[in-house]
């Protein structure tokens, strides 16, 4: 009976391939000169497969990277604010693109678990009150808990959500979103009451208060900025994290799921399993942005948290790149930064107001553009402004050829 060592050699005898010619163990790599001009050329899986796979997005993740860092530095602190909502904003917005860009699950329920991830931070890091609780623990303790039971409750709700899909599936969480407003209107140990709210965490990491002013040599890193670096560097390790997951097995099953559900099974994919950590996933991105949220506005109560707050993050996606963690954040920035803009054209249009009085006030505005906007993406570009991004860099990869 022939060995498999023996048939190895065979089969590398029979296809002429040798250890010189093995790409697949060399990692990837080639010289410069066989590279220069062809930089998607790849000798193997893993290189091609790479989270940063050409030389121009390391370049560009680096330079984008340093502006992040520097733009608080650089502009006025109003703006430092709208920074560090976007950056939220986008920790937010990845949840739910794993949930629903990626996985296929529609969930109007996104702001109950920003909601809950926020009291969970006011409760372990905030200050007690006369009719609230607060444990005031460091940030350390409180972030990693503000995503641990907003996915736990996600872990108890996803058998639920995994036995219907499409418009019952939608329903299914704005129950859950209305059930979640009523109880965070009665728990008043916990949030403080309808009308009333409470404090949130303070800030405090490992022991150093983020309140205070400190000085790097001539820099200087008011609280404000403190806070938009630590946002900045969540946003960074959740986003790799998240983008490490959709490019191996457990992305490729949520894609099927996606796709075709039934096919998927058929193929081996385990339905129930897959969806429960779509759901659990999302559930904890959305409590640590919804941890953050709060620190960052300073008080929260039980009205913000409704079902405007979950249109803001599907907005996020559609606009931004459905299944595209990029696009995410671009959809982040438009989407926090788009009202600014319409603030402006107060000076210049007479007819737009900041509050009532004239035709149309900003926020009427900018409910209209974001409604317009998701209509055109849905219908023309499903990609958002990520695939509008994808086929200009593709035109000039081609030109001058149109193909």
């Amino acid at each position: 009976m022939t060995s498999p060592e023996t048939l190895a050699a065979a089969s590398h005898r029979l296809t002429g391939s040798s250890k010189r010619l093995d790409f697949e163990h060399s990692r990837g790599t080639v010289s410069r000169s066989v590279r220069r001009g062809r930089p998607t050329l790849y000798t193997s899986y893993a290189a091609d497969q790479a989270l940063l796979n050409t030389p121009a997005k390391r370049w560009w993740t680096g330079v984008l990277l340093v502006l992040a860092i520097a733009a608080p530095f650089l502009v006025a602190a109003d703006l430092t604010y709208l920074l560090t909502l976007a950056v939220i904003y986008a920790i937010g917005g990845i949840g739910l693109n794993l949930l629903t860009g990626y996985a296929g699950q529609v969930s109007l329920g996104h702001a109950f678990f920003l909601g809950l991830g926020a009291y969970t931070a006011a409760v372990l890091g905030g200050a007690p009150g006369t009719t609230t609780w607060g444990l005031q623990l460091d940030l350390a303790i409180v972030l990693p808990a503000a995503a641990i039971i907003p996915g736990l409750v996600g872990l108890v709700v996803a058998p639920l959500a995994t036995r219907v899909r499409g418009l019952y599936l939608a329903v299914l969480t704005l129950g859950l979103l209305i059930l979640g407003e009523h109880l965070f209107k009665i728990l008043i140990p916990i949030t403080g009451g309808q009308g009333v709210g409470r404090g949130v965490a303070q800030r405090t990491l490992f022991g150093v208060d983020l309140t205070a002013t400190y000085a790097i040599g001539p820099l200087i890193i008011p609280p404000a900025v403190s806070l938009y670096l630590l946002a900045l560097v969540l946003l960074v390790a959740l986003g790799v994290a998240a983008r490490n997951l959709v490019r191996g097995r457990y992305g490729r099953a949520f894609a099927a799921v996606r796709d075709r559900d039934i096919a998927a099974e058929i193929m081996g994919v385990n339905l129930l399993r897959t969806k429960t950590l779509a759901f659990t996933l999302s559930s904890a991105y959305a409590g640590v942005a919804g941890a953050l949220f709060s620190i960052l506005i300073g008080r929260i109560a039980p009205e913000q948290w409704n079902l405007f707050l979950s249109i803001d993050f599907l907005a996020v996606i559609v606009i931004g790149g459905v299944a595209s963690i990029s696009g995410t954040i671009i959809g982040a920035c438009f989407v926090v930064l788009m009202p600014r803009l319409l603030e402006e054209l107060t000076h210049v249009i007479p007819w737009i107001t900041v509050s009532s009085g004239g035709v149309l006030n900003v926020f009427q505005l900018q409910t209209i553009v974001f409604g317009i906007l998701i209509i055109l993406f849905i219908t023309l570009e499903p990609r958002g402004l990520y695939g509008l991004w994808m086929r200009v860099r593709n035109y000039f990869k081609a030109w001058p050829f149109s193909y």
